[in-house]
């Protein structure tokens, strides 16, 4: 009998956690709706803010989807995926963040009871995907291109996506006055790529309406020493000098020994380093500049030197204000004042040092290159502004992308719809799998409802009657009236990569969730001396523990 008895085989390691089949899927997706629940209630005009509150003491007030799900320390590995995928799609399009995360649990939500009752995960994926790919066809068949149209009506249509953004911001009641803000720096960069180029300052005090945006670059007043004062605060057509080093007087004291036979001596090595440093100070008035920035630090000696002779001088700039001075000015920067020429000096037709707030800023403007843009934020409160800047953030990233992708779509696209009369095309389980994608889609509409107050049902069964009539393929949710409106009449647009991607990206993570069947958790690491022990009884079958040495462990 104990000859016929299977002999146990361990694989992993003591205190692995394992949980697989059915019941590991519904596990998963139950997760990633709870994580949808979170930031369920910020979509929308009508969407409520979340306050976030972290160990070090910092409070973060926020409805913006992908700042919310990295601020939420999610340790469940099915719904992390949704983190990622609302990370992607900010950084892909910048905005639409929330509705990929509430789509893709959506999508998952519609599959759970199909997997309860036993139909194979790849069946759904099938589905999906081939959904999914339908619905995207659909997007692009609404899309109404702007290319060829005039500047000014380019302008206007940019401007309507960047206010449908900023509609479910915290500065949504400002959205005309910033989304023409937004779409005047964003066609300051023209088709540089580099965001970077495009500067948002944030000055607390004043209100929203005091904000304000500089065609040019604007800084906040560096650290500055005796003698700044009497420096200019004003030029017109100046000439700009750009410098990585410094212009201060210290002793050559690193990797230096000096040993002197004469006490005399000391005074030549002292007026050496004076001429030094006069030397530099020369070289660059003779050049003709008449305002010096440095990225390391200009002296007490230097400020004086430049103020006697009407030059402006800051030090200590920060690395991407002076490059994004030397990108607006066509000017160069130098690691060293010997033979600067003209073409290395950057121009701008006026600048002027302006106090901003309780805050002073040096602002470049009428640059000649035109490339860059400065944004600077006014408001109460630091979160305010801080959210203001991410809102900011979402409306450049979007009126980028339609300058880039050069479509834009409705609102309200009738996918639901189009997929579910599709659905009926479809013989066997699909057609299921299809209709309950389609009815995901609803999400949306259905969110927006309860986050306004309205009845969600009764708005759906409008939209669904309007879609069905053939003649509302861009009918949505009207949130000012509580009814539906043609979302392409109210301008309420965007560019049509948001939605394909977020459909896109939904989809993908769904697929993916569905096809995770086990889950393995490795414990934490114990002692080797452990580990030696616990293999010592897998080999043994449970018998005698040994310590590392072989020798049977002995009681003290």
């Amino acid at each position: 009998m104990a000859s016929m008895m299977q002999p146990q085989i361990i694989l992993l390691k003591e205190g692995t956690d394992t949980s697989q089949g059915r019941a590991q899927v519904v596990s998963n997706i139950n997760a990633c709706t709870a994580v949808a629940d979170t930031v369920r209630t910020t979509l929308g005009p009508r969407g409520m803010d979340k306050l976030i509150h972290d160990d070090k003491g910092g409070t973060t007030i926020s409805n913006d989807g992908a700042t919310i799900m990295r601020l939420l320390d999610i340790i469940h590995p099915a719904a992390k995926i949704l983190v990622d995928i609302a990370k992607s799609q900010d950084s892909e399009v910048g905005d639409g963040t929330t509705t990929v995360v509430l789509l893709a649990a959506e999508f998952l939500k519609e599959a759970k009871p199909y997997i309860e009752d036993g139909v194979h995960p790849h069946s759904l994926i099938r589905s999906y995907r081939t959904a999914g790919h339908l619905a995207i066809e659909k997007v692009k068949d609404l899309a109404t291109s702007i290319e060829g149209k005039s500047l000014e009506e380019k302008k206007e249509l940019l401007a309507k996506c960047a206010a449908t953004t900023l509609s479910s911001k915290l500065i949504g009641g400002e959205k005309e006055f910033f989304a023409s803000m937004v779409v005047d720096a964003v066609l300051a960069i023209s088709n540089d790529d580099r965001l970077n180029l495009l500067g948002i300052k944030k000055v607390p005090g004043g209100t929203m309406r005091d904000s304000f945006l500089v065609n040019g670059v604007a800084f906040k007043k560096t650290f500055s020493y005796a003698g700044f004062e009497q420096q200019p605060k004003k030029f017109l057509s100046p000439k700009i000098l750009l410098l990585n080093i410094e212009l201060e007087l210290k002793s050559e004291k690193e990797n230096a020994e000096i040993r002197l036979s004469d006490p005399l001596q000391y005074q030549s090595i002292v007026d050496a380093e004076w001429n030094i440093i006069y030397d530099k100070l020369d070289k660059c008035v003779k050049s003709g500049a008449k305002i010096v920035l440095s990225r390391l630090a200009i002296g007490d000696l230097a400020t004086q030197y430049f103020a006697d002779r009407d030059i402006f001088c800051a030090g200590r700039v920060a690395e991407e204000d002076l490059q994004r001075v030397a990108a607006a000015t066509g000017g160069t920067v130098q690691t060293s004042v010997n033979n600067v020429i003209d073409e290395v000096l950057g121009s701008c037709e006026v600048f002027e040092e302006r106090q901003v707030g309780n805050e002073r800023f040096n602002i470049f403007s009428g640059c000649p290159s035109g490339q860059t843009a400065t944004i600077v934020l006014r408001g109460g409160a630091d979160q305010f502004i801080e959210e203001a800047e991410r809102s900011l953030h979402d409306a450049i990233m979007i009126v980028r992308r339609a300058l880039k992708n050069s479509t834009v779509v409705p609102g309200g696209d009738g996918n639901s719809k189009y997929l579910r009369q599709h659905a009926r095309t479809i013989a066997g389980k699909s057609q299921f799998f299809v209709n309950s994608y389609a009815k995901a889609l609803e999400v949306i509409p259905r969110q927006l409802c309860d986050n306004a107050g309205f009845d969600a049902t009764d708005i759906l069964n409008k939209l669904r009657q309007k879609h069905a009539s053939g003649e509302g393929a861009n009918f949505g949710v009207d949130i000012n009236t509580g009814g539906i409106a043609d979302s392409f009449a109210n301008f309420v647009w965007e560019p049509a990569v948001v939605k394909i991607n977020a459909i896109n990206a939904a989809t993908e993570a769904a697929c993916l969730i569905l096809s995770v069947d086990e889950t393995v958790k490795n414990p934490k690491s114990e002692s080797a001396q452990g580990d030696a022990a616990a293999s010592a009884m897998a080999g043994r079958g449970g018998g005698a523990m040994r310590g590392r040495g072989g020798r049977g462990m002995r009681r003290r």
